[in-house]
C-alpha cells in the first residue's frame, strides 16, 4: 500500500511539475501550449480600437451580425489574424486590433461597406449587393438522394428580373459572384431563373455555406458603415499593466501557499501541490484555446485562484472537525470532503452562472473577464475536490496519520 501511495504521488507531482515546465516553456519554436503563446488583447499589446456606428435609424440584428461578419473577413484577408470584432449597442461595432499603431492605415485597410458584384463572362456587373434581398444556407437532396449545402440568394423585384436575363443570356456559363473585387463564387448557370431565388452549389461544407451566405448578404448590407471613434493604445502601457499585475499575482500566490503550509500543515502542502498545479493547466487551457488573454482576464485568473484556495479550506475546516469528533484520519478525510462538497459546489455554480450571463451580455474586455473566470472556477473546482483530495489520501496512505499534522486539537 505504501509503495503504491508513494507512485501515485510521485506521478501526481511529476504531472504537476510537466504542467508547470509547459505552461513556462511549452513546445517547439512556436512555444505551444506555453504561456508566449497566449494572445494578448488590446489593453495589453498595444494597438488600435475603432467604432463604427451603422448608418441606419433601426438596424436588425441580422443585419449588425451581416455587419460584423463584413468587418471580420476584411481584418483576416488584411492579416490583422489577432484583431476581434464585436457588436456594441443595437447599432455599434468595436474593431480591437492588437499590435497596430496607426488607426488611419487600419481603418483604410478594413475599408467601408462591402461591394457585392454578380459579372458576366465578358466582364460586365449584372447586379450588385443593392439588388439581393437575402442569402442563406439551406440543404438539397440530388436525383441520387444526396444530401449537400448549397446557398441561396433573394433578389429584390429588380434584381430578379436582371438575374432571369442574364441566367437566360449566360446558359451553361459562368456567373462570378465578387466580394470588395474578390472572387468567392464560381456558379454555372443550369437552367433560366426567374423566381427570384438563385442557387449557389458547389465542393463546399456546411460551414462554407455559411460563410459564403454571411459574406453575400453582407454585401447587400442596406447601409454604410461610418467610423464615430478610433484611438492608439499604448503597447508601453499594457505592458507595464501586464507586468504589475503578473507580480501581483505571484507576491499573493507565494503568500496563500505559505499561509496554507502554516495553518494546514500536511493538508496544506496538498492543496500548496494543487494549487501549482492549477496554475499551470490553466496557462496551458488558455494557450491550447488560443484564448485573447486582457487585464481583466488576469484579474479572472486571480480570482479564481482564490475560489479555489477557498474551496480548501472549507475542506480542512470540515476535516478538523471531523478529526476533533474523535474520528479516524480516513474517516475524517471521507467525511470532510463528503460534507464539503455541497458548499463547495453551489458557491462556484452561482459565480459560473454570473460568468455566463458576462460572457452572453459583455463585449471586449468583460468578455475576456467572464471567460477566464469560468475556465478558473471549472478547473479549481477540479483541483480542490479531485487533485486535493488523491494527494491527502496518499498522505495518509504512506503512514501521516498524526491528527495533529492534519491541524486538529487533540488526537484521534
Amino acid at each position: 500500500m505504501k509503495v503504491k501511495s508513494g507512485l501515485i504521488l510521485l506521478l501526481t507531482l511529476v504531472i504537476t511539475g510537466l504542467m508547470v515546465f509547459t505552461a513556462f516553456y511549452g513546445f517547439g519554436v512556436n512555444h505551444y501550449l506555453g504561456a508566449d503563446n497566449i494572445r494578448l488583447g488590446l489593453d495589453l499589446a498595444g494597438g488600435v480600437n475603432i467604432v463604427y456606428e451603422a448608418d441606419k435609424e433601426n438596424p436588425t440584428s441580422a443585419e449588425m451580425a451581416a455587419a460584423k461578419e463584413l468587418i471580420q473577413g476584411r481584418l483576416d484577408r488584411g492579416n490583422y489574424t489577432e484583431a476581434e470584432v464585436s457588436i456594441e449597442g443595437e447599432k455599434r461595432l468595436r474593431v480591437d486590433i492588437p499590435g497596430v499603431d496607426d488607426p488611419e492605415k487600419a481603418i483604410e485597410d478594413i475599408g467601408s461597406t462591402a461591394l457585392l458584384q454578380f459579372i458576366s463572362p465578358e466582364g460586365e456587373v449584372i447586379l450588385t449587393g443593392n439588388e439581393v434581398k437575402d442569402a442563406r444556407r439551406d440543404v438539397i437532396t440530388d436525383n441520387n438522394g444526396i444530401s449537400r449545402p448549397v446557398v441561396v440568394v433573394e433578389f429584390n423585384d429588380k434584381g430578379r428580373d436582371a438575374f432571369a436575363e442574364a441566367t437566360q443570356k449566360y446558359i451553361n456559363q459562368v456567373i462570378v459572384i465578387a466580394l470588395d473585387e474578390t472572387i468567392i463564387s464560381y456558379p454555372v448557370v443550369e437552367d433560366v431563373i426567374t423566381t427570384g431565388t438563385a442557387f449557389i452549389s458547389g465542393n463546399f461544407s456546411i460551414e462554407e455555406a455559411d460563410e459564403l451566405a454571411a459574406r453575400i448578404k453582407a454585401g447587400a448590407l442596406p447601409f454604410k458603415l461610418n467610423v464615430l471613434q478610433s484611438k492608439s493604445v499604448g503597447a508601453k502601457l499594457g505592458t507595464d499593466a501586464l507586468n504589475t499585475s503578473l507580480k501581483a499575482g505571484l507576491i499573493g500566490i507565494i503568500l496563500v501557499l505559505l499561509f496554507m503550509l502554516i495553518f494546514y500543515r500536511v493538508s496544506g502542502l496538498a492543496a500548496d501541490i494543487a494549487l501549482i498545479f492549477y496554475c499551470g493547466t490553466i496557462i496551458v487551457i488558455l494557450s491550447a484555446m488560443e484564448a485573447t488573454l486582457t487585464l481583466p482576464g488576469v484579474a479572472g485568473i486571480i480570482l479564481s485562484v482564490g475560489m479555489a484556495v477557498d474551496a480548501n479550506v472549507i475542506i480542512f475546516e470540515r476535516i478538523k472537525e471531523e478529526l476533533n469528533s474523535g474520528k479516524s484520519i480516513r474517516a475524517a478525510v471521507d467525511a470532510g470532503f463528503s460534507k464539503a462538497f455541497s458548499a463547495i459546489l453551489d458557491g462556484n455554480i452561482t459565480t459560473l452562472i454570473a460568468a455566463a450571463i458576462l460572457f452572453w451580455l459583455g463585449t471586449g474586455l468583460i468578455k475576456s473577464f467572464a471567460q477566464t473566470l469560468a475556465i478558473g472556477i471549472i478547473l479549481s473546482m477540479f483541483t480542490a475536490l479531485v487533485v486535493t483530495r488523491i494527494i491527502i489520501n496518499q498522505f495518509v496512505n504512506i503512514g501521516l496519520k498524526n491528527p495533529k499534522l492534519y491541524y486538529a486539537n487533540k488526537e484521534a
